[in-house]
């Protein structure tokens, strides 16, 4: 037996039950800012920029060759930078009570398209950590690029340095708790229309007729008992138009 659910049907099951979905929206969006708010750790950024290009003395206009050469090797220094060679020199300087596999998570690398600056990316809970393994990572990486690759073609561009009143990266509560409404609305239409497919009970008319595919010739209304008239004799009620003992 194929059932339709028209369109009208859907209305009434999402006004049956809008309070399931309004609780479960708004219990979603406070839980999300609770937990954005007092649960999970602020995490701040710094970063600093390195510039990939050799030095010119005597020559006044740039080798079209060579800046490409270096931005071939841009990829090469992206890998050399978060490498254990590098990473192990940034944690004995800064005397670093983390692993180097969670060090080199902290660190992100990489530069815009057709651009010879390097930027090396840090997130720390600190501000002030981030900005020092950010700035301690590529004075060893400019450093030890000459050893390692036998190229001096690295240049500290820009510092990473701390704001007065730093903002974290992440959390951003605003954006978790808009997530969580638009995840609570779904959660509270799906679970609506999930109670109304599982409700089997017969709850009028046109459910007969859906159910057993026939037509309904009558319906047996239900006599219900009007209040005591203060007129009427005690020990009777009237039940439409008629007068009963009681």
């Amino acid at each position: 037996m194929e059932e339709t659910i028209s369109l009208k049907e859907l209305f009434q099951t999402l006004r049956k039950r809008i309070w399931l979905i309004l609780s479960l929206t708004f219990v979603a969006a406070i839980a999300s800012g609770l937990i954005s708010y007092l649960v999970l750790t602020p995490v701040y950024s710094s970063s600093t920029q390195l510039l990939v290009n050799q030095a010119k003395s005597e020559q006044p206009m740039y080798n079209p060759s060579e800046i490409q050469t270096n931005l071939q090797l841009i990829n090469t220094y992206n890998v050399i930078i978060k490498s254990p060679a590098i990473l192990e020199l940034v944690q004995k300087e800064l005397d670093l009570d983390t692993s180097i596999e969670a060090l080199n998570g902290k660190i992100t690398v990489g530069s815009q398209k057709d651009s010879q600056v390097l930027a090396i990316t840090v997130q720390d809970p600190d501000p002030y950590m981030a900005a020092d393994i950010a700035n301690t990572t590529a004075s060893v990486f400019q450093r030890e690029i000459t050893n390692i690759m036998s190229v001096d073609n690295v240049s500290i561009l820009a510092k990473a340095v701390v704001k007065e009143d730093p903002t974290p990266v992440k959390p951003q509560p605003l954006l978790n708790i808009a997530i969580a409404l638009v995840v609570g609305l779904m959660a509270g239409v799906g679970l609506s229309f999930l109670l109304e497919y599982l409700d089997n009970t017969v709850k009028s008319e046109q459910d007969i007729e859906r159910l057993l595919e026939l037509p309904v010739l009558g319906a047996i209304t239900t006599m219900e008992t009007s209040k005591k008239s203060p007129r009427m004799p005690k020990g009777k009620t009237e039940v439409r138009g008629e007068t009963i003992e009681s």
